[in-house]
């Protein structure tokens, strides 16, 4: 066996034994170099295949850290955030960067089923799990049918409560697109990963009533996530 592979195999079974929990930065090349007497080369090739296992990730600047299990996130007709990420054992969370009105895009528009140029909200944001970052996202809305919807999407952690106390107390997602992306550099820096990294990218809108109420975009951290459809019934 190489000097590589017995370092993976012995960092692999630390980290399988807890020794090493998610999240957690893993000593400096330097010293895992030193503790197993071989040089930065090869415990650099032995991170690298944990890596690739999945098991490991790299910050630029920050080092080599232990990662987490991805978390499955269904995608139904009713996507709430908050409540898959709590109903899967572990906590959600939101950073809200901007939330702005103003004239909606031709595809805003289309697919709010809005003339062209009508106002809408913008919320763009950090969506986090157990306090880690795991998607970006944009969220459009109508903004004749929720004017009040920045106050309260300020004043409210989640999106849905937010909506609730605008009026909107239950809607339906219609559809959702999945396509693949690569980060670029600002989208690598929110999300704590390298740029060219694998991304996510849904799109999904919803309805209330006779109105289409909400166009969401959202870029995931690709090993991070693993989205899920359900099964219609046989």
């Amino acid at each position: 066996m190489s000097l590589w592979q017995s370092i993976a195999d012995q960092l692999r079974g630390e980290i399988a034994r807890g020794k090493w929990p998610p999240g957690t930065r893993l000593p400096p090349e330097s010293d895992l170099a030193a503790r197993f007497g071989v040089n930065r080369h090869t415990v650099r090739h032995a991170t690298r295949v944990l890596a690739d296992e999945g098991l490991l990730y790299s910050r630029r600047g920050a080092g080599v850290f232990v990662a987490a299990s991805p978390v499955d996130y269904p995608l139904s007709e009713r996507v709430r955030f908050h409540r898959n990420i709590a109903l899967s054992g572990k906590v959600p969370g939101r950073i809200i960067d901007t939330v702005v009105t103003r004239p909606s895009g031709d595809a805003e528009a289309a697919a709010l089923r809005l003339e062209p140029g009508a106002l809408v909200h913008v919320c763009e944001g950090v969506s986090l799990v157990d306090f880690k970052p795991v998607a970006l996202f944009r969220s459009i809305y109508p903004a004749d049918l929720l004017p009040d919807l920045p106050v309260m999407l300020r004043r409210e952690e989640s999106v849905t409560r937010a909506l609730a106390a605008s009026g909107v107390e239950d809607y339906q997602r219609l559809s959702t697109r999945i396509t693949a992306r690569i980060a670029d550099a600002v989208q690598a820096a929110k999300l704590q990963i390298e740029p060219g990294d694998a991304l996510l990218r849904t799109e999904g809108l919803s309805r209330w009533q006779d109105r289409m109420v909400e166009r969401a975009l959202t870029w995931w951290a690709a090993e991070r996530v693993t989205l899920t459809l359900p099964h219609p019934e046989v």
